[in-house]
């Protein structure tokens, strides 16, 4: 790997300080950084600590005539085979998501033809901040990679998501995308078939059986697929989320409208059943709203609803090559992945402790369960559990 090289955008943070463990445990990787430091990220790291580290001249300054003559930023922008910004600051995600080029680092984001990745890094509030949220939903749909934020203590003494995601996980995630050759677009000419949301079984015209799975690990992984070169066919059952990017997205309400979708997308190569179907309907749904009368709630008679995951495993020649299914539990939750992977005849299990606030949350912690054995990720926003899942897909395809 000694001919990788990453460009480091290091914005100005106190989490500026990983970045100088980022670059030391990417050269024990083999892979060599060349860095922008803006004005404010040498408030908190100097040149010298950053140069002494990569061994290499670290850039700062747009209108610099010595490293236009040397290396303009064009040329900058296109030197590696990955841009990293960590820590991505809201000021560095809302010029890269609005166009903005009036320093070196926003200049070379703007003009770089290379894949970025962003590792965020804020107060908690400004991560959760609409204007935000609306510049990281456009950096995905740019394609943009994210690892993080992670939840946890700040240095402003707050608690949530925001912290910049650890040296290891960023590391990690840059080597992956090495390794699943997601540098560049590996899932081209495959398609993926995804799941989402909850589906709603209706009871009378205004009432349903549901639950409460919000969609969001679902979208997160089709347009992770995407941004690998997947055409993805998005089922989704009713969530408040806007359709993906380069997704082609179809909405249904109940498990047997979306089975019947998911048996129209196929043939596929692999299958991601990421939605938490309904696992009952009522035997009937009543044409008028259902009154309360004198006797009391009447009797609500239940009937299984189909199986989607165990359908699309067993689909004969029509069967996916790599069939994923999702487990989310409230105890046990490896006894019961194990159970399911065995009962629902699919590849792999990705399962999850849902008992908290992960229905609805930004951010999961799941274990990979195969015939292999157990693979347990550590607690990770739920992009970041998406970009991880799609390279483990894509090198399984590739095989």
């Amino acid at each position: 790997m000694t001919d990788r090289r990453i460009l480091l955008v290091i914005g100005g943070g106190i989490a500026a300080y990983k970045s100088l463990l980022l670059i030391r445990l990417l050269a024990k990787a083999g892979v060599r950084a060349r860095a922008i430091l803006t004005k404010a990220g040498a408030e908190f790291v100097t040149p010298l600590s950053v140069g002494s580290l990569t061994e290499d001249k670290v850039y700062a300054d747009l209108f610099s005539l010595t490293d236009e003559a040397e290396m303009g930023h064009i040329e900058l922008s296109r030197s590696a085979d990955l841009v990293v910004v960590a820590p991505a600051t809201a000021d560095l995600m809302a010029k890269a998501a609005n166009g903005i080029a009036n320093d070196l680092a926003s200049t070379t984001l703007l003009a770089t033809d290379k894949p970025v990745m962003m590792a965020p890094a804020m107060n908690v509030r400004m991560w959760l901040h609409p204007a935000t949220q609306r510049n990281y939903h456009r950096l995905l749909a740019d394609g943009v990679h994210f690892v993080g934020p992670d939840d946890g203590a700040m240095a402003c003494g707050e608690f949530g998501p925001g912290r910049m995601a650890e040296p290891e996980d960023i590391c990690a995630e840059i080597l992956k995308s090495y390794d699943a050759r997601a540098i560049g677009q590996p899932l081209t000419g495959r398609r993926v078939l995804v799941t989402a949301g909850p589906t709603l079984e209706a009871l009378d015209p205004v009432r349903f059986i549901s639950n409460r799975s919000s969609g969001k690990q679902g979208f997160a992984i089709a347009e992770a697929l995407a941004r690998l070169g997947a055409h993805v066919r998005l089922v989704s059952g009713p969530v408040a989320l806007a359709d993906p990017f380069g997704v082609e997205t179809v909405r249904v309400e109940s498990a047997r409208e979306m089975l019947a979708a998911c048996e129209a997308g196929l043939p596929a190569d692999a299958a991601v059943c990421v939605a938490a179907v309904a696992d009952w309907r009522p035997e009937a749904s009543a044409v008028r709203k259902i009154k309360k009368g004198a006797d009391g709630p009447p009797p609500i008679a239940l009937t299984e609803n189909p199986d989607i995951l165990a359908a699309l495993s067993k689909a004969g020649k029509k069967r996916p090559r790599l069939v994923v299914g999702f487990a989310a539990e409230t105890n046990d939750v490896e006894a019961h992945a194990k159970s399911k992977l065995a009962r629902k005849g699919c590849d792999w299990i990705v399962a999850n402790d849902v008992s908290g606030d992960v229905m609805g949350g930004d951010a999961n912690e799941v274990m990979i369960v195969r015939a292999s054995g157990v693979e347990r990720w550590p607690h990770m926003a739920k992009s970041a559990v998406a970009g991880r899942l799609a390279a483990e897909i894509a090198t399984a395809l590739g095989h």
